[in-house]
């Protein structure tokens, strides 16, 4: 079992209007084999949650330590945190021209390795994944992202994770833009994953209905960089019938 650890995390980013706190003492442990949901309003700081366990360089950490497996996360690079076994799908995936997707998995993998997978099964593989995920064949030749809908970027997300086999999966808001059908065929890929690997998996999400699909173990629910309320799948379940309302501060701006 292998575990990621969170303890009085403080994050900051650089805006217009100078260095702005956006965490303010998160603590969360999560180990493999968990499915846990992080939910909050918009600008409660779910997403830079992710991206600071990712190593994004906009964020800075003032406070607090990531562990894993009690190895400090934070003085990892991002290569190096992914090849300890955590992965990030992003909310916004980028195109990345002149590179497929097949070279891209690849490469990836044998990153991850330290060397290149059998090719015999490594194409049955992600030939699998792909009729699994409803992707045309054609897109391993794509260019990654290149020209993909919205839901096409959702699933190649998924292929990586399916694929790639992390011990640690972070989902930031997967279920945005995605219909019915993709949402369930992008959810039962997850739970996959779950079932090979024994995958932890951190869900970011505004809403429960990506919560039908992949029942989460541990709800929490997020707000001006804290976790105010912590629950099981009831307390997700709650929040789809009350909203946020009661975390916050009347006086506060909506946003948008």
């Amino acid at each position: 079992m292998s575990v990621l650890e969170i303890r009085d995390l403080h994050v900051t980013v650089e805006t217009d209007q100078g260095t702005t706190p956006i965490l303010n003492g998160v603590d969360l442990t999560i180990k493999t084999g968990e499915t846990h949901a992080i939910m909050g309003p918009n600008g409660s700081g779910k997403s830079t949650l992710a991206y600071t366990i990712a190593g994004h360089p906009k964020y800075t950490v003032t406070q607090g330590t990531i562990t894993f497996d009690g190895e400090d996360v934070l003085s990892m690079t991002v290569d190096e945190r992914a090849r300890a076994g955590l992965f990030l799908a992003m909310q916004y995936p980028v195109e990345i021209p002149g590179v497929t997707v097949t070279n891209f998995l690849r490469t990836a993998k044998t990153a991850l390795d330290g060397q290149a997978p059998s090719i015999r099964q490594w194409t049955k593989e992600v030939r699998t994944s792909m009729t699994n995920l409803r992707m045309d064949p054609k897109f391993a030749q794509r260019n990654v992202n290149e020209g993909f809908s919205g839901g096409e970027k959702k699933r190649h997300e998924i292929l990586q994770l399916e694929v790639l086999k992390p011990k640690f999966a972070i989902l930031d808001e997967t279920d945005s833009g995605l219909d019915v059908d993709a949402l369930k065929i992008v959810s039962e890929g997850v739970n996959r994953a779950k079932d090979a690997t024994n995958l932890g998996v951190l869900l970011i999400t505004h809403y429960t209905r990506i919560l039908r699909y992949i029942r989460p173990q541990f709800v929490h629910v997020v707000v001006k960089g804290r976790i105010v309320e912590e629950g099981g799948p009831e307390l997700a379940d709650r929040l789809e019938e009350e909203g946020y309302d009661r975390f916050l501060d009347p006086a506060d701006p909506v946003e948008a």
